[in-house]
């Protein structure tokens, strides 16, 4: 009888503590929705927020063409400071390693700024060779019109091979005729090379490296087993060489002569400029404007630069920093040159919908695969451990990436706390998102505090993905699907994820951000806005956006949303309507909840009386 008491006080005072509670909740409940509240305005972005803010330039686009700037000296002060210092350079091995792609435009600049730091000279360089019989004498330089006589000059190749850079000697019969290379044209200047021309012949570049350094160069014969039909003498030389290329063919070179790598003077050819004021957006107008003018296009008119700077911020991936690559300005100026007499917004909106049309087959056919549903994706309603994830689909030989969302999902069991990379497990998932997996557990687990080891096990996959997934971009996606289907709670279909996430749950910026937001733009207006949907992005990224004007618009209509967030529990309550914890750990909350589910779980296990038994339970309840 005491024991019942016991159990009927016990009763009781839960009741009461119910009824006391009852008031409490109703005030927690009302806060935990006054906090969403306050997540959902504070981490939306606004329309004005999407693309680069180039109104406040306007002054600049109307005087481009008054302006007396000097765009090259401003543009690329590292290339210029090389070349005087390469031109100045009295001792040493006389090397410029230049870090850039290796096409004729791209020299045909480099010799341009070259030409501005190395004047004009009047000496002569190499020599005059006389040719009677079989006697060839050489003498010093006299006429710059004979063919072994230099002025020096900048000179540059885009492919070089032996006969080409070094000359050779011809036999007509009785006759013996020289014929210059390049090398002897510009003796006495600077030679301009691809990198990648030295590198695929090494031992034109063992020879080029051997004449520079001894100062001449000596005739050989280009068939070792039969010698020149002559002697011939060498001919003086001095020359400053410059070899172009990217970074991976610049470490194939250090590989190949680690001595004159390390010798030679190093600068880059600058692939974008950082725009912080007016005079750094002059320099940039007016370098596209010189473009232009070499390419023999118009003047650009005043509206076509704002549009200009959208899909250059598209293509450097930042808002203050803009491309100065001369073949992708030249290609936009060109391509809208076609679209009408001027060059105007119009034009370049035209010739940019016309390329997208171009190259947007694949994409098209993807996108056609989800709404045929073919390709499962859920635009609405809510799912226990299931997210749209967001990524970047790049096919080998297609030159434009699109954003595709990603079916992310999470299963929970009973089991010994192991987190199950599915992509992994199939050897599909790369090294990178392996990792992310990795961060995202340890910060779970690291927020749960637990004594003991986690009574769940999970598994976690992308669906329908039949190759390989790397990268740590959805990181914070499969975050939130984890703790959705710990805490069965179900998440918002209707939102999308990016981002990455380290051990103390700050989500870190990602790349592709413009392709992912468009991707599942696209397949909620094919299946109609809700004004429910959008997408959570890293709050660091949000200088990376340029998105194109069909998201902007709906955005600013209210009918498509972006929400930025720092940390990986802002995007709880946007997602599942829960925050993730409260200040006192009391209250409605997500980790109360998991926490809650594994108390549970780790209670033993009350045996079961037999069913007769259980008659006795109710006579002593009576």
């Amino acid at each position: 009888m005491q024991q019942r008491k016991t159990c009927c006080h016990h009763h009781i005072f839960n009741r009461k503590s119910a009824v006391l509670n009852k008031g409490e909740s109703c005030i927690i409940s009302l806060l935990l929705k006054q906090t969403n509240a306050i997540i959902l305005t504070s981490t939306q972005l606004t329309w004005q927020t999407l693309q680069p803010d180039s109104a406040q330039y306007q002054s600049v686009f109307s005087r481009i063409a008054d302006e007396e700037t000097d765009a090259l000296a401003t543009v690329q002060p590292r290339l210029l400071n090389a070349l005087a210092h390469l031109h100045h350079q009295s001792q040493g091995f006389p090397l410029l390693l230049v870090r850039s792609q290796e096409n004729r435009d791209y020299l045909t600049f480099i010799v341009q700024a070259a030409q501005r730091v190395m004047a004009d000279t009047t000496t002569l360089s190499g020599g005059d060779y006389h040719i009677i019989a079989d006697n060839v004498t050489l003498q010093p330089p006299s006429d710059p019109q004979r063919p072994f006589t230099s002025q020096g000059g900048i000179h540059f190749a885009e492919w070089i091979e032996m006969e080409q850079l070094f000359g050779c000697v011809r036999q007509y019969k009785d006759r013996i005729q020289l014929e210059p290379g390049l090398i002897h044209r510009a003796n006495g200047g600077t030679l301009v090379l691809s990198l990648r021309s030295l590198l695929t012949q090494p031992i034109l570049w063992l020879r080029l490296k051997k004449c520079i350094e001894q100062g001449y160069v000596e005739w050989t014969s280009q068939d070792e087993r039969r010698p020149l039909p002559v002697s011939i003498p060498s001919l003086p030389l001095s020359l400053n060489l410059v070899l172009c290329g990217d970074r991976e063919a610049l470490a194939d070179f250090q590989e190949l002569d680690p001595e004159a790598h390390e010798m030679a003077i190093y600068t880059e050819f600058e692939e974008n400029i950082q725009v912080l004021d007016e005079d750094d957006m002059l320099a940039w107008c007016r370098w596209s404007a010189e473009l232009a003018q070499q390419a023999g296009l118009p003047v650009p008119e005043v509206d076509f630069w704002p549009e200009l700077i959208k899909e250059g911020v598209r293509y450097s991936g930042d808002q203050d920093t803009l491309p100065l690559c001369p073949r992708w300005l030249q290609r936009q100026m060109r391509e809208s040159a076609l679209m009408g007499d001027v060059l105007n917004a119009e034009a370049l909106r035209d010739a940019l919908e016309a390329r997208l049309w171009r190259e947007n087959y694949l994409n098209e056919r993807m996108r056609d695969e989800i709404l045929l549903r073919q390709i499962l994706i859920e635009t609405e309603g809510e799912v226990v451990g299931q997210i749209n994830g967001l990524s970047v689909v790049e096919y080998p030989g297609h030159p434009r990436a699109w954003g595709d969302p990603s079916r992310i999902t999470c299963v929970v069991h009973p089991g010994d706390g192991e987190f199950m990379d599915i992509e992994r497990k199939a050897e599909l998932g790369g090294n990178i998102h392996a990792k992310g997996m990795m961060i995202m557990q340890a910060f779970l687990i690291a927020e749960l505090e637990l004594d003991q080891q986690l009574p769940f096990s999970a598994s976690m996959v992308f669906e329908q993905s039949y190759s390989e997934v790397d990268g740590d971009s959805a990181s914070l996606a499969e975050l939130c699907a984890l703790i959705s289907a710990l805490a069965n709670q179900p998440i918002n279909q209707q939102i999308a994820v990016t981002g990455s996430v380290d051990q103390f749950g700050n989500v870190q910026p990602v790349g592709g951000l413009n392709e992912k937001i468009e991707g599942f733009f696209d397949i909620c207006h094919q299946r109609e806005l809700t004004g429910q949907q959008g997408v959570i992005i890293p709050a660091c990224n949000v200088r990376h956006l340029s998105l194109n004007q069909a998201v902007v618009t709906a955005v600013e209509q209210g009918r498509f949303h972006i929400w930025a967030i720092d940390r990986a529990d802002e995007a709880l309550p946007l997602l599942t309507g829960k925050i993730w914890s409260t200040e006192d750990g009391q209250g409605d909350c997500l980790l109360n909840t998991i926490q809650e589910r594994i108390s549970l779980f780790n209670q033993p296990d009350v045996p079961q009386r037999p069913w007769a038994l259980r008659w006795l339970n109710w006579f002593n309840h009576r």
